[in-house]
């Protein structure tokens, strides 16, 4: 999952770049058709339509008021539900907004309403707007403090399902897992299908999230192979979070985590990242500490420096204890855990294990309990030492080489 979120994270800014156009675009397009007469070119970002209006249309006037806008692409000559494509399109762009600005899970994106808007006063007299989280997995409500972009986000929301009627429409809400019906309430994710307001179902969301992808693919190929699910902002939201310098434990409380660690699982790093804040860490540290403690390498202070890695040497391979530390483990090195074997000495081993299971049986034989106890012991150590070379063998060694003296 954290491989798949570093290869979302890029191709956020395209979708993010893709839905506010489409957005514009049809709103725009909406806006013309609505005003032109029957079969006049309309022009909207270089790209002519002309409005389609039959017989049908003013019978579906007549009868309810108003009828469709429809339009007919002149390059393609497609017929386009200018009014159904600008609703997909709007809520589509809601949609990524709304979850790459709070993390939300999809349950609990479609569980918002009107009454999920709060605000709180500063002792300083500033206003913060806050969205209230239904529980959700956790069973636990939560607060997420909007920032501009989610305000506006919701702001538009409720005045698109404001704009015919004082307030919001009340709805309601079924849940495919409890298989209930919730009362009516002001959700705001909420279309109107036929005669009726609907919440949006969690597989239309995705559905909708999967279909833009595919459009996209058109201009961008990296869309091909990979599109978006709503859960897959919730990590990019959490992986933005905390490479940012938000401490992990307050990305927890805002993405509704009852433990750390879950939300560890959430954070994808990435190397830039690691290599930033590793050398943010050291300025700090050496800004704290005095200067003279960091004088030139003496010829004496290298040379020790270089034998230890010669000391390190062994027939098997080589030991991978810590500069300027003696042996702890009594040169027991095929039991040593800093023993690493070098493939090239893969039948070294078969020979030493050859040797143990001739002792093994003599041991056996002879009754010798405690020295058949700690060959049973070494085969089990030297059997494991020599999957790890053999592992090693098939991926092949990197080398990275001694490093390069800095004396004067």
């Amino acid at each position: 999952m954290a491989d798949r979120t570093r290869s979302l994270k890029p191709l956020l800014p395209l979708l993010v770049e893709h839905v506010e156009y489409q957005r514009r675009h049809t709103t725009e397009l909406l806006t013309a058709a609505s005003r032109a007469a029957a079969d006049e070119l309309i022009a909207v970002d270089s790209r002519l339509y002309r409005r389609l209006f039959t017989s049908g249309d003013r019978t579906r006037q007549r009868r309810h008021g108003q009828a469709n806008v429809r339009v007919r692409e002149e390059s393609s000559g497609q017929a386009i539900n200018v009014t159904l494509l600008e609703d997909t399109a709007f809520w589509s762009w809601a949609i990524v907004e709304t979850l790459r600005h709070t993390g939300l899970r999809n349950e609990e994106l479609l569980e918002l309403s009107q009454l999920s808007i709060r605000q709180y006063q500063r002792p300083n007299g500033e206003v913060i707007a806050l969205l209230v989280v239904a529980p959700s997995k956790s069973d636990r409500e939560r607060v997420i403090p909007m920032s501009v972009e989610l305000f506006h986000v919701i702001a538009c929301i409720i005045h698109r399902l404001t704009r015919d009627q004082p307030t919001v429409p009340l709805s309601t809400r079924y849940d495919v897992h409890e298989r209930i019906t919730s009362e009516p309430q002001p959700f705001l994710f909420q279309r109107h299908i036929g005669q009726r307001n609907e919440v949006m179902a969690p597989g239309a969301v995705g559905e909708m999230l999967r279909r833009t992808c595919v459009r996209l693919a058109d201009k961008h190929p990296e869309f091909a192979e990979r599109h978006f699910t709503p859960h897959d902002f919730r990590r990019l939201f959490a992986t933005d979070m905390v490479n940012h310098g938000l401490p992990i434990h307050i990305g927890a409380a805002l993405l509704g985590h009852l433990n750390l660690e879950t939300t560890r699982g959430y954070v994808a790093v990435f190397q830039e990242d690691v290599v930033r804040h590793y050398q943010s860490h050291l300025a700090r540290r050496r800004a704290m500490r005095p200067e003279h403690e960091y004088q030139p390498v003496t010829d004496t202070e290298w040379t020790e420096f270089e034998e230890h890695f010669d000391k390190r040497k062994l027939e098997l391979g080589n030991c991978g204890r810590p500069y300027a530390t003696p042996c702890s483990h009594e040169h027991a090195c095929i039991r040593c855990p800093m023993l690493h074997i070098d493939p090239k000495m893969l039948p070294r081993l078969e020979e030493i294990e050859t040797d143990l299971l001739a002792r093994q049986s003599r041991a056996r034989a002879e009754g010798w309990l405690g020295e058949l106890e700690g060959i049973d012991l070494t085969l089990t150590f030297l059997r494991d030492k020599r999957k790890e070379a053999e592992r090693v063998r098939c991926h092949g060694p990197v080398t990275l080489g001694m490093p390069a003296s800095t004396r004067p």
